[in-house]
């Protein structure tokens, strides 16, 4: 069974939202005016084409080859009926089945997100995401090139057990969808959907480099995640939000946001001869260093929390 990427029709859609937030903010919100910079937002649609180009490419390969491999070698037919190797009847199109199969992808893009704070070598890739000092519907589109790069390969485990490639690829869509619309500072807290639901506040925190807020809030469409793992974190009025990264590129050029971390791990891995330490830089958490000069964002908030009881 054949099915259209939502994205096909959501991308036109982005491009109606953007105008529409950024003309507000400039013409009636007094208190957000500054909410989109020109060149940051240059930066970003940029980046947002490319990736937009690159995409359908990449997933292509990862949808038809990847995950078409991993499903017809996991489920293999047997007397006509697709079987997984581990005994059941590989999944269908039922209704119940789009629903686990939209919660596995949900669970998987927490991890995948979280791994991308976690280790640096991802993170040189997703930091683009969160270099922008600018919280909008424009930074939505600020996304990093090689991300999609390793990206399927979180999520060859769902066609493995069973779930048919183009569910996959849909749900992994419907997910980009909601995480878009994530991206604005005009809906505020929405009662008891904050209990079950990744809101648009809580996206505001995982933005935030507000040492407090820092690899918070990692889900998708569900909070449940973050709260089971313990990285969840509510909006507090009383914090001034910061947002972007602590080592920001410093550039509105697209190449320079795209390269500054791979750059800067380069470096780093020459500060030590050890073969220890020059993995640590890569494969460590984002901040690592072998003689303490920089902190990772674990580090950071103990240090703060130790200054709060002292204080």
């Amino acid at each position: 069974m054949d099915f259209t990427n939502p994205l096909v029709y959501g991308v036109p859609c982005f491009l109606g939202l953007i105008l529409l937030e950024l003309t507000y903010s400039k013409t009636h919100d007094h208190k957000n005016k500054n909410l989109y910079e020109w060149k940051d937002l240059g930066a970003s649609l940029f980046m947002g084409v490319g990736s937009a180009l690159l995409a359908p490419l990449i997933k292509t390969i990862s949808a038809i080859v990847i995950f078409n491999y991993v499903y017809e070698f996991f489920n293999p037919e047997v007397n006509g009926i697709r079987t997984n190797i581990f005994g059941w009847e590989s999944f269908g199109y039922a209704w119940y089945v789009w629903l686990a199969c939209q919660l596995l992808d949900d669970f998987t893009y927490y991890w995948f997100h979280r791994q991308n704070h976690m280790v640096r070598a991802l993170w040189a890739a997703h930091i683009v995401h969160h270099s922008s000092d600018n919280f909008n519907l424009g930074t939505a589109v600020r996304n990093g090139w090689f991300t999609i790069l390793y990206k399927p390969l979180f999520y060859m485990w769902i066609p493995a057990i069973g779930f048919p490639p183009e569910m996959v690829v849909v749900c992994l869509g419907i997910e980009a969808l909601w995480q878009f619309q994530l991206h604005s500072v005009y809906i505020p807290k929405m009662g008891f959907i904050e209990k079950i639901f990744n809101t648009h506040t809580m996206h505001q925190v995982h933005h935030a480099k507000n040492v407090e807020y820092m690899d918070k809030n990692h889900g998708g469409f569900l909070n449940i995640f973050d709260k089971m793992f313990g990285t969840w974190k509510e909006l507090d009025e009383n914090i001034e939000v910061e947002y972007g990264v602590t080592h920001a590129p410093n550039s509105y050029n697209p190449w320079v946001i795209l390269t500054h971390e791979y750059r800067d791990i380069w470096n780093d891995t020459k500060k030590s001869k050890n073969w220890y330490h020059k993995f640590m830089y890569v494969f460590g958490p984002p901040g690592w260093s072998h003689d303490g000069s920089t902190l990772t964002v674990k580090q950071m908030q103990r240090e703060l929390e130790l200054k709060k009881q002292k204080a």
